[in-house]
């Protein structure tokens, strides 16, 4: 089970790739980073071309979360996105409580057309799990909302806040 300090959260972790444990998972990259690093479970490098589709790669277990006021979201390393371009296909994953399949990476490489393509080799740590309270409120469907200063934005409609 891992450790997640006083949250009151115990995650099951059920390893599908034995390699897994020689790269040193479970972990986090340091003593106050918010997520646990996944590796690219593959047997052979996988290419990425620009603006190519996206694949799918094994991140190597399943978890069983099983409490419905938690989930795990699956986040690009910073790093790889900003500096080489590799992002998720899906932009965020989420893994709600009641998954307990094997966990995958949907990688892309967002890199324009024509440039390098990006190699991501078995082992490297591509992403990463951040767990997360959800809340799931009441929801009241309604024909208007109330008068009151607070949706005068509304109006404006997306972005229109501006810029600054």
């Amino acid at each position: 089970m891992m450790d997640l300090g006083e949250v009151g959260l115990e995650v099951a972790i059920k390893i599908l790739d034995p390699r897994l444990t020689d790269w040193g998972f479970p972990r986090w990259g340091s003593a106050l980073a918010a997520g646990l690093d996944l590796h690219a479970c593959l047997d052979e490098p996988a290419i990425l071309a620009p603006q190519g589709p996206p694949v799918l790669i094994p991140a190597g277990f399943a978890l069983s979360i099983r409490d419905p006021g938690w989930c795990a979201m699956i986040y690009p390393r910073s790093g790889l996105g900003h500096r080489d371009g590799l992002v998720l296909g899906n932009t965020v994953g989420v893994i709600d409580a009641d998954y307990e399949g094997p966990l995958m990476i949907s990688a892309w490489n967002r890199n324009p057309p024509g440039s390098t393509s990006l190699t991501v080799r078995p082992g490297e740590r591509i992403a990463q799990a951040v767990f997360t309270r959800v809340v799931r409120p009441a929801l009241r469907v309604v024909e208007a909302f109330p008068q009151s200063g607070v949706g005068a934005r509304g109006a404006g409609g997306f972005g229109s806040t501006g810029r600054g």
